[in-house]
């Protein structure tokens, strides 16, 4: 054979060679793997539900379908709320999408990783927790929890709840039998008012029996899909235990370190997407829910300045009462105030003054 027919026929030989081992390569690199991810929402909750599915579409086209997670709505595979996060710590599930404020029952650090009353607005807290150190101080103690925490969302500030009679005073929270979780019950507690630890499905008939006087939710367009203006007319803002609603998706941490990397580098890119179309979304769909609830009956009214002095004095008695007995809570607190502290000075020079401005301006036509 000549040499440069010989040449040819080795340098062919080669390719196919390649393109015979390129193949399985790619196949190992790209596994197959299906994971489960129940939610702390049922389904009519659209904004979670669809950005949910927003984020395994974007897991699912950027691996070539090999990387499959399958959604699931509170209740169909695992409760809600607390239950979310317990199954994922457990290894029950691969992972879940929900609040960790859920799970201040256990252990009251894991607010941190949503909100605390009269804490971040949605703006302070995604710089805190994405730039500001917090994310940090927060991973280490959901590591210690077999989990990893991934930022997914936020519905913003929420509304200040639903009640069947006008609340105009201190005085009108004593005895009040109200729907509210997390440490937002132990702020109200000190108020006089009895928490109540009710599921979503159960909130409407509970307020239609009288069974509670209140209850809070979320904001205007959730708010909605529970029907509550039919039987709890007053609806207070604003929703001080709740300035922010950051959601995770939190992975099972042995599940995660088995991930490739360039896996996980997907699942960070996906969730950090629909973490901007999340809060996108519920700005353009509370304000169009707010008009429709008043114009179902809603009666908009604002708390009194007496119960809002009184609240944030009694949330941050509470925080001090925790740090001295919780060395965790603690030390994100010391961080999470530190930094509530300095950064909203520059939200009251520039922000606050033109919202301020603007909004009154606006307001006259």
């Amino acid at each position: 054979m000549p040499k440069t027919t010989r040449r040819k026929f080795l340098a062919a030989t080669a390719a196919a060679s390649g393109a015979a081992l390129a193949s399985p390569a790619i196949a190992q690199a790209n596994p197959e793997i299906k994971w489960r991810m129940p939610l702390f929402v049922p389904r009519p909750f659209d904004v979670l539900w669809n950005e949910a599915g927003e984020f395994t579409k974007r897991v699912a086209e950027a691996t070539d379908g090999k990387f499959q997670i399958q959604r699931f709505a509170a209740g169909e595979i695992v409760p809600g709320g607390p239950a979310v996060l317990d199954a994922v710590e457990a290894g029950t599930v691969e992972c879940g999408n929900t609040l960790s404020y859920y799970s201040v029952g256990k252990d009251p650090t894991y607010a941190f990783g949503s909100t605390l009353p009269f804490g971040m607005n949605t703006r302070l807290q995604q710089a805190w927790y994405l730039r500001g150190g917090g994310g940090e101080l927060c991973e280490e103690f959901f590591n210690s929890k077999n989990v990893t925490a991934i930022v997914m969302g936020n519905s913003t500030t929420q509304m200040g709840g639903w009640f069947r009679k006008e609340i105009k005073s201190l005085g009108d929270l004593k005895g009040l039998k109200m729907r509210i979780p997390g440490l937002a019950g132990r702020v109200v507690a000190k108020l006089g008012v009895i928490p109540q630890q009710i599921a979503p499905g159960e909130i409407y008939p509970a307020l239609e029996r009288g069974t509670i006087d209140a209850a809070e939710w979320a904001a205007s367009h959730d708010d909605e899909r529970l029907g509550f203006v039919k039987v709890a007319p007053y609806y207070y803002s604003p929703g001080w235990w709740e300035p922010n609603a950051m959601t995770h998706l939190f992975v099972n941490l042995g599940v995660w370190n088995a991930l490739p990397a360039h896996y996980k580098a997907i699942v960070r890119s996906a969730a950090e997407a629909v973490n901007q179309t999340v809060i996108a979304n519920y700005d353009v769909v509370n304000p169009l829910a707010m008009r429709r609830l008043v114009a179902s009956g809603a009666q908009l009214r604002f708390f009194s300045a007496e119960i809002m002095n009184a609240a944030y004095d009694a949330s941050f008695a509470l925080y001090d009462e925790i740090a001295k007995e919780n060395p965790r809570f603690a030390k994100i607190y010391a961080h999470w105030k530190k930094f509530l502290d300095e950064s909203e000075l520059y939200m009251r020079v520039a922000d606050n003054y033109y919202e301020n401005f603007i909004w009154s301006r606006r307001s006259k036509g």
